[in-house]
């Protein structure tokens, strides 16, 4: 397996994340783990960390 096709499996795996995130922010679905709800800036965070991964993965793989 080449470096190259991880890169894109990587930053393809990040984009959907991120995009999962943003789906709860756009929805505002409640998420409940272990009996506790996890507030809607976590997922500003699970926005955005994972679309600066992927961006800086596909920026990488184009130069």
């Amino acid at each position: 397996m080449s470096a190259y096709l991880v890169l894109i499996v990587a930053g393809v795996v990040f984009a959907i994340v991120a995009f999962m995130h943003l789906l709860r922010l756009i929805y505002k679905a409640e998420v409940t783990v272990a009996g506790k709800i996890i507030p809607l800036w976590v997922s500003v965070l699970g926005f955005l960390f994972p679309l600066c991964l992927s961006i800086w993965i596909f920026i990488t793989i184009l130069f």
